[in-house]
């Protein structure tokens, strides 16, 4: 794919294009959902910029490139236009991050009570990554409500950010960080 030019403005009157060329308001629940999935990839990339080279660095980006998968999966409306099967996200992806959770779960103390975001500056951005995951869930969704969307990527989203938290856990744990734990002031 080529793109020669960046702006085209045919967005200016609040108007975006799906794939397949069918034009929706930049306010549809389908804009939305595929939009945060794509802020989500972007602090991603910022929490890969602070990550030392290795398994967990790769997983994050691996989930990057899944993102981009559940964006344009997002971006087609299948009431319009058919879903390429490059579109389609593997249920092994799902299977893989349940694995990397329980791994990372074993390996690290067990939560005794609720946390503080925070710790390390990795941590504290991993932390960022799973609330805007949360919410790239809640605005999937709300999409699903009147879209149907494939179940591994309702289940995707779900574990990805249980992913980010306790890869934050264990960031903390490898840099010696202590988590801090909620207390009622």
């Amino acid at each position: 794919m080529k793109i020669n030019k960046v702006y085209t403005k045919t967005g200016d009157e609040g108007l975006t294009g799906l794939i397949g060329g069918h034009r929706v308001r930049k306010t549809n629940a389908r804009i939305e959902a595929y939009g945060t999935v794509d802020e989500l990839s972007a602090q991603l990339g910022l929490l890969v910029s602070f990550m030392k080279d290795g398994e967990d660095k790769d997983l994050v980006v691996r989930a990057q490139r899944n993102l981009f998968t559940v964006g344009s999966y997002l971006a087609t409306d299948q009431s319009k236009t058919e879903i390429s099967p490059s579109y389609i996200l593997p249920v092994e992806e799902v299977e893989l991050l349940e694995n990397e959770i329980d791994a990372i779960n074993a390996n690290i103390p067990p939560l005794a009570s609720f946390l503080l975001p925070g710790g390390s500056h990795e941590a504290a951005v991993c932390h960022v990554c799973r609330t805007v995951c949360r919410r790239a869930e809640r605005r999937i969704f709300f999409l699903h409500e009147t879209a149907p969307v494939a179940t591994e990527i309702l289940q995707y989203m779900n574990r990805l950010s249980d992913y980010l938290f306790v890869l934050a856990r264990k960031l903390n744990f490898v840099d010696g960080v202590r988590e801090k734990i909620w207390k009622k002031p």
